[in-house]
């Protein structure tokens, strides 16, 4: 299994950046990455300079969203309707795209999903529950928060 550093994650999005300002070729992976990029044109300087990023703190008391914490799991999200795992998100996801009308503003709806889930993972120790978050996707699509 691939675990990234913060490190690692923050050069990963600075150099997808850069590479998709000068037009360089990017790899599949860097494809999915630069697609979110452009959606958070916000982002745009905190993924300009590879030592400010590199040193940069994002607390929740500042109220500011971390950009590569956020990028990191549109990516996730994407992998996962792209290979349909956990079994079933993809069609609870395409059935929330569809509500919304937008792959965007749905994704952003499947990470509050999968926040509560991952953190209802660490504070009972036990493993993610796939189904809970699924279930929370699909109530979303249909309506029900």
């Amino acid at each position: 299994m691939f675990a990234p550093s913060q490190e690692d994650v923050r050069r990963f999005f600075c150099d997808v950046a850069a590479r998709r300002r000068s037009g360089a070729p990017l790899t599949p992976l860097q494809d999915v990455a630069a697609h979110w990029i452009v959606e958070h044109p916000e982002y745009a300087t905190d993924l300009a300079d590879i030592d400010a990023a590199l040193a940069a703190v994002f607390s929740v008391d500042d109220g500011r969203t971390n950009p590569f914490l956020h990028l990191s799991m549109h990516i996730s999200i994407s992998e996962q309707v792209s290979i349909d795992q956990p079994r079933g998100i993809r069609q609870a996801v395409e059935l929330l795209v569809a509500r919304r009308g937008s792959a965007h503003a749905a994704q952003h709806e499947v990470m509050e999903c999968l926040g509560k889930m991952l953190w209802a993972s660490q504070r009972s120790g036990l493993p993610p529950d796939g189904e809970a978050y699924i279930d929370c996707v699909r109530r979303r699509a249909t309506g029900g928060l």
